[in-house]
C-alpha cells in the first residue's frame, strides 16, 4: 500500500491504567500510589516505536505523571515531540466546578512549562469531557493562554459526547481552536474512528479502510489518539469493575502494538501543531 501524502496528527494521552475513567469508581486518586506504575516504561517503548517510523507525535501529559517522571517528559521533548496538557488528576472536566477545573489545568500547565522552559499550546480534557454543560471550560483555557484544545468527541457515549457539535477543527468564540476527535458519517450516523478502544475493537483492515474513507470523503486531516497502557497486555487486571468497563479496557491489548506499527506505516503522521498550523509559542 502506498502511504497517504496527507499529514495526520498522532497523539498520546500519557496516563497509567489506574487513571482511566472506566475505573474511577473502583480506584480513587488517593489509591493511585498503591498501584504498580507502568506508564514510564510503556511511554519509552512508544518513543522507540515512533523513532523507528520517524514519526513525531503530540503527548498530552497528565500532571500527576509529569511530577513523578520528569526525566520521561524531558526525553519526549528532546526527541522532538510536542508536549501538551492532559490536566493534572484525570478528573473529568464535566465533574468539576470552574474553579476546580482552573486549578487542575493550571497546576499541570505550570509544572510542565517550568519543567520544559517553554509555553504549552495544547490541552485535552480527560475523557473528552467538555460539552453542553461546561462550555465555560473553553473560556478558562483561552484565559490560561492555550492555543488549541482537543476535548470533544461528536458521538453518543455514556461518559462523553457532543454529537451535534462540529466534526472538524474550528475556532471557538472564546478564541481557542477546538480539534474534535474524528468521526465518519455512515448511513446517517457518526461512527467513532479516532482511536483508543474503537481502534482495538475493529480488525486493523477495517480501521485502515475507515481512515482512508475519512481522508477521501471529508478532505480533512485525521487525528488518532491512544494511551501507553494500550500496548501493555501484561498490566494488572483491576478487580471489581463492571463487565463493560473491563471489556473496553482489556480488549485486544495484545494486538495493539502491531496494529499501531501498521498504522504508522500506512499513513503520514505529525504533531497537532504541525497538522493544524497552530502558532508555535516561543520559549519563555
Amino acid at each position: 500500500m502506498m502511504k497517504s501524502s496527507v499529514l495526520n496528527a498522532m497523539t498520546v494521552d500519557v496516563e497509567d491504567f489506574f487513571h482511566v475513567s472506566a475505573f474511577e469508581e473502583i480506584i480513587k486518586p488517593e489509591q493511585w500510589q498503591d498501584y504498580q506504575v507502568r506508564v514510564d516504561r510503556n511511554t519509552r517503548r512508544l518513543l522507540d516505536i515512533f523513532a523507528k517510523h520517524d514519526v513525531k507525535s503530540t503527548f498530552f501529559v497528565l500532571g500527576w505523571v509529569a511530577e513523578r517522571y520528569p526525566d520521561l517528559i524531558k526525553e519526549i521533548s528532546k526527541q522532538g515531540h510536542e508536549i501538551a496538557s492532559h490536566g493534572y488528576a484525570h478528573r473529568r472536566a464535566s465533574e468539576q466546578t470552574r474553579e476546580e477545573f482552573t486549578a487542575d489545568v493550571l497546576r499541570s500547565k505550570n509544572h510542565l512549562e517550568d519543567l520544559l522552559g517553554e509555553k504549552l499550546t495544547g490541552y485535552r480534557a480527560p475523557s473528552f469531557s467538555i460539552g453542553y454543560t461546561n462550555e465555560w471550560a473553553f473560556e478558562v483555557l483561552a484565559e490560561l493562554g492555550f492555543g488549541y484544545s482537543s476535548s470533544t468527541y461528536p458521538v453518543k457515549h455514556d461518559l462523553y459526547g457532543t454529537p451535534d457539535w462540529p466534526r472538524f477543527a474550528y475556532k471557538r468564540p472564546e478564541g481557542i481552536v477546538e480539534i474534535p476527535i474524528p468521526t465518519l458519517k455512515i448511513l446517517g450516523k457518526q461512527v467513532p474512528i479516532g482511536g483508543g478502544g474503537y481502534f482495538r475493537l475493529y480488525p486493523y483492515s477495517v480501521a485502515r479502510k475507515l481512515v482512508k474513507q475519512y481522508l477521501k470523503k471529508e478532505q480533512q486531516p485525521y487525528s488518532f489518539y491512544f494511551h501507553p497502557w494500550e500496548i501493555d497486555p501484561e498490566q494488572p487486571h483491576v478487580q471489581g469493575a463492571s463487565f463493560k468497563s473491563r471489556f473496553r479496557h482489556y480488549l485486544n491489548l495484545d494486538k495493539m502494538e502491531g496494529r499501531l506499527e501498521s498504522l504508522l506505516t500506512d499513513f503520514k503522521w505529525g504533531t497537532m501543531k504541525d497538522v493544524y498550523n497552530i502558532d508555535v509559542v516561543q520559549k519563555s
